[in-house]
């Protein structure tokens, strides 16, 4: 067998490897409804530690799956946004968010409920 740098089992593995975890998908799928700030990030995803954030969004860069753009003014003003690579995440994101309305119904019916629900296109 040839050597190769790096091995996967199934592709799902480097599509985790990028996007995986805990607030990484959160954060792309916010991206997926346009730009947004630090302090956005902090308020749509109230448990991510500003250390968290800042570390995601620094990988999120160096994979090219998103855009850090600075403003030169005073304050600073930093927005972030999908790149072209990271829009290819798009569909899949959004199956994420339906397939997750469909279990939490079916799992806790009523006695549970989700905060941010966002208007999804539908695929159909």
């Amino acid at each position: 067998m040839e050597h190769k740098e790096k091995v996967y089992n199934t592709a799902v593995e480097a599509t985790l490897q990028v996007i995986g975890g805990k607030w990484k998908p959160v954060i792309l799928f916010h991206l997926t409804f346009g730009k947004r700030r630090n302090s956005e990030f902090l308020s749509l995803i109230p448990k991510i530690t500003q250390k968290m954030l800042t570390q995601h969004l620094r990988e999120l860069e160096e994979e090219g799956i998103i855009l850090r753009k600075t403003y030169n003014q005073v304050p600073p003003k930093v927005e972030y946004e999908l790149t072209e690579y990271g829009w290819s995440l798009k569909e899949i994101l959004h199956l994420m968010c339906r397939w997750g309305d469909t279990h939490i119904e079916r799992k806790y019916g009523e006695s549970a409920m989700v905060l941010e629900k966002p208007a999804l296109e539908d695929p159909h």
